[in-house]
């Protein structure tokens, strides 16, 4: 794809004529709206249902969104949802059983469509945390059918950071906040360098072309183009928090009796705010329900959480008792096991576990103390929890 079939600038009316067309083209367009005090993603039918002059301000344990003159819609960090609400639902029906009046059961797996969505407003740690879960979840001989149909299915808009925001880390995760591929439309807004609210497009697919094509634009501006790469690389410069620069995984597996482990624990309430925020995280549960009458019967999948005293449940008892156990489980997995299993970290870097936990746990700063620690030989720990 090259030309301008392949880039070009878009304004306002281009960001409404771009949810009409993917609607047209009989898809689903969620994206960011303001609702409820938080900017969160729901079905899109207007392009004056974006964010338009909304930003947030985020700490550990604190989101608020807040005006922002300039108009910008995209100039926000991650809200308390991820994509993995639409491609991984929080809960499914997998099958149903009915009992005859004969005694005999009759299975029928539940083989409803799955949408065809488009998702306008995927940033780049986020585009990231999609790749993440192709892997785990499409990967591999044991691959999830429904959900790598609704991947397949799905047409992702991704929007570049140019302000991101105090929790977040992309940068010292390689996942951001630039876009480098994965997407059928990439865009950056654009608003304060005196030449009006515009975005720099660029398709990444053949359909992605083809919608471009049908928007309002104007041809590529190189000018316009050098503004957005120098306001995403200096968007790079000025991340909110960093990850240590050190080997995770290494760091996870050589502390594994750090005395920090135990000051977490004392703080974390196990409530698994981080797991159901994460981007990343994949444990589901089964569910198994029934009727009054006993002759209708329905498996349904969940989320799950780590932080669950059951979910590591064996007959002897759960295997991580401890709260200590159970954070120590997330974040060396998060950080550390998860390249033994998939080949790359689990953490994206978009900061959601740190502004979604309730009491401001912060696994950058957790990340900071264990290398610390290790550094100086602090206390040795008491053995395995």
């Amino acid at each position: 794809m090259t030309g301008e079939a392949s880039t070009a600038v878009i304004g306002t009316d281009g960001m409404a004529a771009l949810i009409r067309v993917l609607a047209a083209r009989g898809r689903t367009v969620i994206g960011p709206t303001v609702r409820d005090g938080a900017i969160v993603l729901d079905e899109l039918t207007d392009g004056e249902e974006l964010p338009y002059g909304w930003g947030v301000e985020l700490e550990a344990g604190h989101y608020r969104v807040r005006p922002r003159p300039d108009g910008a819609a995209f100039a926000h960090s991650a809200g308390p949802q991820s994509w993995k609400t639409y491609l991984q639902p929080q809960r499914e029906r997998q099958w149903s059983a009915d009992r005859g009046s004969d005694g005999t059961w009759t299975v029928t797996e539940d083989d409803t469509p799955p949408p065809s969505y488009a998702f306008l407003g995927v940033r780049p740690c986020d585009l990231r945390a999609i790749a993440v879960q192709d892997r785990v979840l499409a990967g591999g001989p044991h691959g999830d059918s429904r959900y790598r149909a609704r991947r397949d299915r799905a047409f992702l808009v991704a929007v570049e950071c140019t302000e991101p925001g105090a929790t977040c880390f992309c940068t010292s995760m390689g996942t951001g906040p630039g876009v480098d591929g994965g997407y059928d439309l990439a865009l950056t807004e654009v608003v304060d360098d005196g030449g009006g609210h515009r975005f720099w497009a660029r398709a990444g697919s053949d359909e992605g072309a083809s919608v471009l094509a049908e928007l309002p634009h104007l041809p590529a501006d190189p000018a316009l183009a050098t503004v957005a790469r120098e306001q995403v690389a200096a968007a790079a410069d000025r991340m909110g928090r960093t990850m240590p620069e050190v080997d995770l995984q290494t760091l996870m597996r050589e502390t594994l009796h750090a005395d920090r482990w135990n000051d977490v624990a004392a703080r974390c309430l196990t409530c698994g705010n981080c797991t159901m925020a994460c981007p990343t995280c994949f444990c589901t549960s089964a569910e198994d329900v029934t009727d009054l009458t006993g002759d209708h019967a329905e498996r349904w999948r969940r989320w799950e959480s780590c932080f669950d005293l059951e979910f590591s449940h064996l007959p002897g008892g759960p295997v991580r008792a401890s709260g200590r156990s159970r954070y120590r489980q997330w974040a060396t997995h998060k950080l550390g096991t998860w390249y033994d299993q998939f080949g790359s970290s689990g953490c994206v870097g978009c900061g959601r576990c740190i502004v979604w936990c309730p009491v401001g746990i912060d696994i950058t700063e957790e990340a900071h103390a264990l290398n610390a620690e290790r550094a100086t030989g602090g206390p040795p720990g008491e053995g395995r929890a």
